[in-house]
């Protein structure tokens, strides 16, 4: 997805390119532009491993609120155009969406591959992304680590046909991500996310205007590892097995409470819970390590049933655990 950014876009495209030789048979690359800015599509033109899309759109932009940004409207016009020409016109059953700020990690492409079969027999998965929003380096360990989460992450992701044949007639009009999170949408599905990116967003200069850029996505960890990932087995993210597989390992973590727990947390040696109480509970505890403090319709980023993982000094994985995250995992709260 691209739009005046030609530095940017390039940046990307090559960034794809140095993985997409062995697959392009398999992955069909698109590069769609939004208007019509002449040095991105005589970018996106000079590639010959890539077909050139261009969504012209002449309507005026009419914003809900006063003060609010056109580029947020145009940005959902786009994916709406972009999405219905591949699943519709082209055709394809499922579709990788990047974004002109991107680069991929050494695995990107057998990590979907391996991930589409999860999608295609468990629909109780949304989607699938390629990112963490608490994956900056201090706070992952290893790249062969899968979740579950209720949050939407977006970012480098994939969906289906069947999932687009829902979402198409109800697009929104402006900010797709965060309608996307919105329980009423993504109706109790999950997606799937690494602990360890396969993206690393480089957009410093884009529509959100740097504003999460220093602090959240320039530590950024991108995956350097090259994971096998056709012979990994990656059934126990199947909705039968995963809730049971977490449950054991949140149980298993030592509870940690008071409100020094970065503090204590270092002392023990081991995984380690904390429970919060509310959102500004969780937003304090949030704080103290680093992490997004953020919610969106009563789900915090990166959260399945309530519960918010990450390592902290390495190995040592912290889960802040929601008031009713046991229940809703089908344990009893010790």
């Amino acid at each position: 997805m691209a739009c005046n950014r030609a530095d940017y876009l390039e940046r990307t495209i090559n960034s794809v390119l140095k993985y997409h030789s062995p697959v392009a048979s398999k992955y069909p690359f698109f590069v769609s532009q939004d208007g019509s800015h002449p040095d991105v599509k005589s970018k996106a033109m000079s590639y010959d491993q890539l077909m050139y899309i261009q969504h012209l759109d002449s309507q005026p932009v009419h914003t809900e609120r006063p003060g609010e940004l056109i580029a947020y409207y145009k940005i959902a016009r786009h994916y709406k155009w972009a999405l219905d020409q591949l699943f519709y016109k082209h055709n394809f059953s499922r579709v990788i969406i990047l974004e002109d700020d991107m680069e991929i990690a050494p695995d990107f492409f057998d990590y979907f591959e391996a991930a589409a079969a999860l999608l295609d027999k468990d629909k109780s998965i949304m989607a699938v992304s390629s990112w963490n929003d608490n994956g900056q380096k201090q706070f992952v360990y290893d790249p062969y680590a899968l979740y579950r989460s209720d949050f939407f992450p977006g970012l480098g992701w994939m969906l289906t046909k069947s999932i687009w044949d829902e979402l198409s007639p109800k697009w929104p009009k402006a900010y797709w991500d965060d309608w996307l999170r919105l329980k009423e949408n993504h109706k109790g599905r999950q997606f799937i996310r690494p602990e360890v990116c396969r993206t690393y967003n480089f957009g410093e200069l884009g529509s959100s205007l740097g504003q999460f850029f220093r602090q959240y996505l320039e530590p950024i960890k991108l995956n350097d590892v090259q994971v096998d990932w056709k012979s990994m087995d990656l059934s126990y993210l199947r909705e039968d097995k995963y809730p049971e597989r977490f449950a054991n390992m949140v149980k298993n973590a030592r509870p940690v409470q008071g409100t020094d727990a970065v503090f204590k947390t270092h002392k023990i040696k081991g995984d380690v819970r904390i429970q919060y109480k509310d959102q500004p509970d969780f937003e304090r505890i949030a704080r103290q390590f680093g992490i997004f403090e953020e919610w969106k319709d009563g789900i915090p980023r990166t959260a399945y049933k309530g519960i918010v993982v990450f390592r902290h000094q390495t190995r040592r994985r912290v889960f802040l655990v929601g008031p009713g995250s046991f229940k809703q995992l089908g344990v009893k709260d010790d």
